[in-house]
């Protein structure tokens, strides 16, 4: 066997193999090249979900006539000089092989001009063979045309997926970049329809609203935090907009949408007290970190990165996440004023500015004007857009009602439908759900007894013989060890039973055999060792288990200690499940509904 060197043409399509896997890579690569150049609009349109036509413009800097062939050389960048500039990375593109990469691989048109230069040109190069070159009339900026993605790779090309599916994937680059730059306004344009508009007035929260909507912009608890290694700026979502991945965990080091396991889990960490398990917070946050301790050059999608100082900035991220949740009072106020249509909501993200259709010709009415060759809204005046409602509880009041000294104050009014509680608490009428906070008492105090290794067994009088499946019985075996910690005294039987000897104080009045099936149900799906995250859970589920169903009667005397009990909670406001425990009414809204005030 003969060892020969690649041709450049070979090289070219393997390099532009790790950069270009997608029409979403290409807009990624060629967005951050019109960040990098100072660019204020940016404006992306897609046909057939990027595969055959991506066009990208941008009021940029422009590039000079002299470096526009130099740019679509492999390893041609303006961003570094040499290995010691990989060390102090600023902006988002440095390697150099993006545009080679693209080049390599699709029909590829290049317009530019400088603010500098009289006139623009025009540069078409298509699987790396220059078609041509020419000096053109031009706005300031750049704009990128790209054509038929790997044209000349049909085995690339077979294993794209459907153009919604790509259309989706761009979508979702181009949010994770418009939320890491409020500063630049983005247009996003899927087959002649707009489906994303910033405004790029620098306000994070506006741009937040304008992906995502008014429900998530309500629900956002703001973050600001500096020490000498890490700066956090964002918001935080509240427990009620979790989702069941990770898809809306938006994070940033430095103005860099990435993907890091140490940020995730220092973020999971601070919400594992709201949040079960298999439930995931909403996050808008920008980590500022010094340079010299970041690896940007890890992959060549540069969307993962090593920290070196990671053991000293996660206990920072997970108390700054925990301490700001914690903080705010998260008490839902119920409006009565049916007057006010309410909200349709909708299962999909809201598209707030797309606009009506034209039925016969089925085309939006959005007319676009160009702005430094720019293409957005006309006729949508974003400053009238009515701003998200910023939260109405009376902050000081909602803090007293859950302190000690405002507890003398409560007046219990009385139970309704045998599962919520009322409270008058001077100009307020709180609703207590008695199943969600003695849900969320039982799982903070089961919590700290687990931290503290503080959990209490209660010896049962008769064994509980649990008869098993071989698979249960392995399930238990594993987690023999786990299941004691928790309060379980559990022992081999004989054969694939199980005698179940003691069970935690908190389950000993309930069916303990029927809690205990839940969670060797719920391991079932695990494999390997349970890990502290997976006795959260199942500490969880155990609380709720323990809890005050609703539709039960209780006593005066026993609403009264379970409201004791939620006032000592660290978060009382939500239960495990990020379901809210109160919710208040004002007196102002009662006078209002029956006519007394307008």
């Amino acid at each position: 066997m003969s060892i020969i060197k690649l041709d450049q043409n070979t090289i070219n399509h393997i390099a532009a193999g790790e950069v270009i896997d997608r029409p979403s890579s290409i807009v990624k690569e060629l967005v951050e090249n019109s960040i990098d150049a100072n660019a204020t609009n940016i404006s992306i349109e897609i046909k057939d979900g990027g595969i055959s036509l991506i066009r990208i413009t941008d009021n940029g800097d422009g590039i000079d006539e002299s470096d526009i062939k130099i740019a679509f050389e492999r390893h041609s960048t303006s961003k570094i000089k040499d290995t010691i500039d990989l060390a102090s990375i600023h902006s988002l593109g440095f390697r150099g092989e993006a545009l080679s990469s693209i080049a390599a691989v699709c029909q590829v048109e290049l317009i530019t001009k400088t603010k500098e230069s009289m006139t623009g040109f025009r540069y078409r190069i298509e699987g790396d063979e220059e078609i041509g070159f020419e000096e053109i009339g031009a706005p300031d900026g750049t704009t990128f045309i790209v054509r038929n993605i790997f044209f000349n790779t049909p085995a690339r090309r077979k294993f794209l997926k459907t153009a919604s599916t790509e259309s989706g994937y761009i979508s979702e680059i181009i949010e994770k970049i418009a939320l890491s730059h409020p500063e630049i306004s983005f247009t996003f344009i899927n087959n002649g329809k707009t489906r994303i508009y910033t405004p790029g007035n620098g306000n994070l929260k506006d741009t937040i609203y304008a992906i995502y909507g008014k429900e998530v912009t309500d629900n956002l608890v703001e973050v600001n935090y500096k020490d000498k290694n890490i700066e956090m700026t964002g918001f935080l979502g509240k427990a009620i907009i979790s989702k069941g991945n990770r898809s809306n965990e938006n994070y940033f080091i430095n103005g860099r949408y990435i993907k890091s396991d140490i940020i995730s889990k220092a973020i999971e960490e601070g919400y594992k007290f709201i949040l079960m398990q298999h439930k995931y917070p909403f996050t808008v946050v920008n980590f500022a970190i010094d340079s010299k301790f970041i690896d940007v050059n890890v992959h060549p999608s540069k969307m993962e990165l090593r920290i070196s100082n990671a053991s000293e900035i996660y206990p920072a991220i997970v108390e700054t996440v925990k301490e700001a949740l914690i903080e705010k009072p998260n008490i839902v106020e119920a409006k009565l004023d049916d007057e006010k249509k309410a909200e349709k909501k909708i299962d999909r993200k809201p598209e707030p500015f797309e606009t009506k259709r034209n039925k016969v010709e089925d085309k939006p009415e959005v007319v676009l004007e160009k702005t430094n060759n720019v293409s957005k809204p006309k006729n949508v005046d974003y400053t009238n857009i009515p701003k998200p409602k910023q939260e109405e509880v009376h902050e000081q009041m909602s803090y007293d009602f859950l302190s000690e000294e405002a507890r003398p104050k409560h007046k219990i009014i009385g139970q309704v439908f045998e599962t919520y509680w009322i409270v008058e608490y001077e100009d307020e009428m709180y609703i207590i759900d008695q199943h969600a906070a003695h849900e969320k008492v039982n799982f903070e105090r089961l919590m700290k007894r687990f931290e503290n290794n503080d959990i209490s067994s209660q010896t049962l009088t008769q064994p509980i013989i649990l008869n098993l499946s071989m698979k249960d019985a392995n399930i238990v075996e594993q987690y023999l060890d786990n299941f004691n910690e928790i309060g379980f005294v559990i022992e081999p039987f004989q054969g694939t039973d199980f005698a179940v000897r003691a069970v935690p104080s908190e389950l000993y009045t309930l069916d303990s055999e029927d809690v205990l099936m839940n969670i060797i149900d719920n391991f079932t799906s695990e494999i390997g060792s349970m890990v502290p995250n997976i006795v959260t859970e199942k500490i969880a589920s155990m609380s709720c288990k323990a809890s005050i169903k609703g539709n039960t009667k209780i006593s005066f005397a026993e609403a009264d200690a379970l409201i004791d009990e939620l006032l000592s909670c660290e978060n009382p406001y939500n239960c495990p499940h990020g379901r809210p425990t109160i919710i208040k009414m004002s007196k102002e809204e009662l006078e209002k509904k029956f006519k007394r005030i307008v």
